[in-house]
């Protein structure tokens, strides 16, 4: 599964950079928001630091044609820019055009199986499940990324099933193990895959039982 970051803030970018974890980053307007910055300002910097793996920019327009248009104008700033299109019948009329012109695309905002589906046939390149706001209305995140991810396979689609709107390290695992092409993870979750009570205790217990070995 790869993993990619979902923010916009630039030093957790090059946090993630540096350990080499960083198979690509997707964004949105909620995040660009927090980077409290001009947006191409946060862009170009991002585009500038990741130049070969997939960086996802959100699309705003609604209806086909300034999807397109907005989507081509985006396209360019980079070769790895990857457009976000939302999950409607318009966005997917627009992704099948834009993927025959060799724009990949993110269908983002899905929360079904059907929708992934869908997604799918107009040959999205990654189809993003937004887990958590489902587990938020008591519905099963992780059975719509089990779902999709065997449609992908049972009909040999090309799209990457993208997990979105993950909450917690045991959204990470559960996607892992449902066999998610990708994984976009917050900074906050990203820092605490590390951390394992019983890791902390086990080298603190070492460190101690070091200092008592005979010098």
């Amino acid at each position: 599964m790869k993993i990619f970051i979902d923010t916009a803030i630039i030093k957790e970018i090059e946090w993630a950079e540096e350990r080499g974890l960083l198979d690509g980053i997707t964004t949105n307007p909620s995040l660009l928001s927090r980077a409290d910055r001009k947006l191409g300002e946060v862009i170009n910097d991002i585009l500038k630091l990741i130049k070969d793996r997939p960086v996802s920019i959100e699309l705003v327009s609604q209806n086909v044609d300034e999807i397109i248009e907005e989507a081509r104008t985006v396209s360019k700033l980079a070769k790895n820019v990857v457009v976000k299109v939302p999950m409607t019948d318009e966005g997917m009329m627009a992704v099948q055009y834009l993927e025959k012109k060799g724009i990949h695309t993110n269908v983002t905002l899905v929360f079904s199986a059907a929708q992934a589906l869908l997604a799918a046939k107009s040959g999205a390149t990654f189809i993003s499940i937004f887990m958590g706001r489902l587990d938020d209305i008591k519905q099963s995140g992780i059975e719509v990324v089990r779902e999709s991810v065997q449609i992908m396979r049972q009909y040999e689609f090309q799209s990457n099933i993208l997990a979105a709107s993950i909450r917690s390290v045991s959204h990470v695992e559960e996607c892992a193990l449902a066999g998610a092409d990708v994984a976009t993870i917050p900074f906050k979750v990203l820092v605490q895959m590390y951390r394992h009570d019983l890791t902390d205790k086990g080298i603190k217990k070492f460190l101690e039982d070091w200092e008592k070995v005979p010098k």
